[in-house]
């Protein structure tokens, strides 16, 4: 069963707050198994000062926050997890295929594989216009 939320929702089930809230929006939900969220990236992003000036690029590290975030959405409006707070446990097989610009709409995907008790890995993947632009496998624990 897919689900969309509101922008309130979606910053209501993590603890993110601007600037480092990356979701602008969540497309779909299967509740305990997949989100698909969107990110619009703008020349106002505080980050595009700095890397790089005249050359704009989002950082591949933002880029894997932005997909955590999205992962966190799906992983706290399960009702086992509501009320905590989901982190990073680990990275894995992470590759960059293109350059993030202004400009640029990402959709991120977040799948659940496996979960155990308070943890759990899922693939994640970032596109932009159906390309890759950057994937992962995340290992995530849930904590109070």
């Amino acid at each position: 069963m897919e689900k969309e939320l509101n922008v309130t929702e979606v910053m209501d089930s993590i603890p993110n707050r601007y600037p480092i809230i990356y979701i602008d929006y969540v497309d779909s939900i299967e509740p305990g198994k997949k989100i698909i969220a969107t990110k619009n990236v703008t020349i106002n992003e505080d980050f595009f000062q700095g890397h790089f000036p005249g050359n704009p690029v989002m950082p591949g590290v933002l880029i894997l926050e932005t997909l955590a975030q999205a992962g966190s959405i799906l992983i706290l409006k399960s009702e086992e997890f509501l009320g905590h707070t989901a982190y990073i446990g680990g990275i894995n097989k992470a590759k960059f295929r293109q350059k993030v610009v202004p400009g640029d709409t990402l959709k991120l995907s977040f799948e659940i594989t496996k979960i155990k008790g308070s943890v759990g890995t899922a693939d994640a993947v970032a596109t932009v216009e159906g390309k890759k632009a950057a994937e992962c496998e995340f290992t995530f624990i849930v904590g109070q």
